[in-house]
C-alpha cells in the first residue's frame, strides 16, 4: 500500500496526511453508545445532534481509531486505503482526491478526513454533511485527543478514554524495559527507496526521540520548510553514517536488508555493516492510531538487538 506518509513525501508538498501482540489493533463489537455518551455535542468546528450512524471514514488512522473505540458499526463507507480492520468497508473512496459527489452517495451523518484537499470540507458542508479533520498528530499527545475527539463524536467517550490508557500503559511498559546506553544511536528512517525520510518534527520522529535516538535526516530539513519529510541525497546518507537504519517501505516497494545492503556505496554504512537494519510494517508505521504500541514495541526490539 503506498501509505499516507510516502504519498505525502513523493508529493512534497502534503504533509503526513496498535496493542502490541493485537492488543490495541483489536477490534470490539461494542455499538451502544457510553455511558458517556449525550448529544448534541460539539468538537472544534463540528457540531452534531445526534449519534451518528452513518460515518465515512476516509483516513486509515481514523478508520483503526474508530473500530477499537467500538464504533466500527457505525461506519458504512472507509477509504480506498484503510485495509485495517480487515472487516472495514472498504471502497473505492480516496483520501488523497476526495469527490465530494460520491462521498455525499453513502448518504453519510459524518464524514472524517486528515486534511481539507481540494476545500472539500466546504464541498460537502455545502451539502449539510458534517466533516471532522484529523491531522496528522505531531506526537502522542495530538493522538490521544484525536482519540478523546472521535470517542466523544461518536457516543464512545468511555471506550475512547480505555483505549487511550491502554495504549498509555503499554508504551510506558515498554518504554521501561528498554536498557539505558551510555551513547546514543543515530538512525534513518527510510519512506521509500528515493530516501525520503522523516524528521524529529514529525509524528514518528516522536516516538525515536523517546528512545533518546539521533535522527539523521533533521539536517536535510533545519527549519521544517519541508514539512518534516525531506528526501535525503545518497552522498548525504553515507556521510551521516547511521547506526541503524529502520525500513517503512518493506511492503509497498519490497525493500530489505539484503536490497539496502545491496546499494552501491552503502557497504561502508555502520547499520549496513552490523546488519542492523530493520523492516517495519509500512502501515503500521505511518499511522498514529491504537498500533502506535506495535510501532513502539518494533523499535524497542531493534534497539535492544545493537550492542550497547
Amino acid at each position: 500500500m503506498k501509505r499516507v506518509l510516502v504519498a505525502a513525501a513523493t508529493a512534497a508538498a502534503l504533509l503526513l496526511a496498535g496493542g502490541c501482540g493485537g492488543g490495541d489493533g483489536e477490534t470490539t463489537t461494542t455499538s451502544a453508545p457510553s455511558a458517556g455518551a449525550s448529544y448534541p455535542v460539539s468538537v472544534g468546528a463540528v457540531t452534531l445532534d445526534r449519534r451518528p450512524e452513518r460515518i465515512v471514514s476516509l483516513t486509515p488512522t481514523a478508520t483503526e481509531t474508530l473500530f477499537a473505540i467500538g464504533a466500527g458499526k457505525q461506519v458504512v463507507a472507509v477509504d480506498d486505503q484503510s485495509n485495517y480492520p480487515a472487516d472495514a468497508p472498504k471502497t473505492s473512496l480516496s483520501g488523497f482526491k476526495p469527490s465530494a459527489e460520491a462521498i455525499a452517495a453513502e448518504n453519510p451523518d459524518l464524514v472524517v478526513l486528515s486534511n481539507d484537499t481540494d476545500k472539500i470540507v466546504s464541498q460537502l458542508g455545502k451539502l449539510k454533511i458534517p466533516v471532522f479533520l484529523t491531522p496528522a498528530a505531531a506526537g502522542l499527545d495530538d493522538a490521544y485527543g484525536e482519540i478523546g475527539q472521535l470517542g466523544l463524536l461518536t457516543g464512545h467517550v468511555t471506550e475512547a478514554e480505555a483505549l487511550h490508557q491502554r495504549m498509555s500503559t503499554q508504551i510506558d511498559k515498554i518504554m521501561q524495559g528498554v536498557p539505558a546506553r551510555s551513547t546514543a544511536l543515530s538512525y534513518y528512517y527510510e519512506l521509500d527507496p528515493t530516501l525520503y525520510s522523516v524528521t524529529s518534527k514529525t509524528f514518528v520522529g516522536s516516538i525515536f526521540a523517546k528512545f533518546g535516538m539521533t535522527n539523521v535526516a533533521d539536517a536535510a530539513d533545519p527549519d521544517g520548510a519541508k514539512g518534516g519529510y525531506p528526501q535525503l541525497s545518497q552522498e548525504a546518507l553515507i556521510t551521516a553514517n547511521p547506526d541503524t537504519i529502520f525500513l517503512a517501505d518493506s511492503k509497498c516497494c519490497q525493500q530489505s536488508a539484503q536490497t539496502v545492503a545491496a546499494r552501491t556505496g552503502w557497504k561502508t554504512i555502520t547499520a549496513v555493516k552490523a546488519g542492523q537494519i530493520y523492516p517495519l510494517d509500512d502501515d503500521i508505521a505511518s499511522r498514529w492510531g491504537p498500533r502506535t504500541v506495535d510501532l513502539v514495541q518494533a523499535v524497542a526490539d531493534a534497539v535492544a538487538k545493537v550492542p550497547a
